[in-house]
C-alpha cells in the first residue's frame, strides 16, 4: 500500500491494563504494519518491541490494576511507522535502568528485566515522555527502509 510520503495516517486503539488485552494490542499493530509494507520477520520484531512495553505499563505503572487504561496510536507514513503508547499510571525513568550484562543475566538463570534492552535492540528509535500527574508516553519508531 503507497501512501502519501508526507501525509500521515493515524489509527488508535484503547483498552484496559490487563494482560488478556495484549492480543488485541498485537492483532491491532501486526495489521498495520504488515498493510504498510514490512517484513513478517520485522513486524513480529515490532510486536515484540511492544508487547514489552505494554507489559511494563500493565505490571509496573498500573502495578497489575486491571481497570487502568492504555492507549495505542499508530502514526505511519511511507519513511516511518511510530508506535505511541500512553498510560495514566506512576511515570517510570528509563535512564535509571542500565544494560545488562547478558553473560552474567544468563549465568544466573534470570527472567524477564530484559524489557528496555529488548525495545533498544528491536526498534530505530525509543522515547519516553513523561508528565508527572498527567500521562506517560513510549514511542517505538521502525523506519520502512530497514531490513533489520
Amino acid at each position: 500500500m503507497k501512501t502519501d510520503n508526507k501525509k500521515i495516517r493515524e489509527k488508535e486503539l484503547v483498552v484496559k491494563s490487563n494482560t488478556t488485552n495484549l492480543s488485541s494490542i498485537r492483532d491491532f499493530v501486526y495489521a498495520t504494519a504488515l498493510e504498510i509494507g514490512f517484513s513478517s520477520e520485522v513486524v513480529d520484531n515490532i510486536i515484540l518491541a511492544v508487547d514489552e512495553a505494554c507489559t511494563n505499563i500493565i505490571k509496573h505503572a498500573y502495578k497489575s490494576f486491571p481497570e487502568g487504561e492504555i492507549t495505542i496510536k499508530l502514526k505511519y507514513n511511507n519513511k516511518k511507522f511510530t508506535i505511541v503508547i500512553i498510560d495514566h499510571g506512576i511515570p517510570f525513568n528509563p535512564d535509571t535502568i542500565p544494560d545488562p550484562d547478558l553473560q552474567k543475566y544468563y549465568r544466573q538463570h534470570r527472567v524477564g528485566g530484559l524489557g528496555m534492552y529488548l525495545m533498544k535492540s528491536l526498534m530505530d528509535e525509543v522515547k519516553y515522555v513523561s508528565v508527572p500527574g498527567k500521562y506517560n508516553q513510549v514511542l517505538l519508531s521502525k523506519n520502512l527502509n530497514t531490513t533489520h
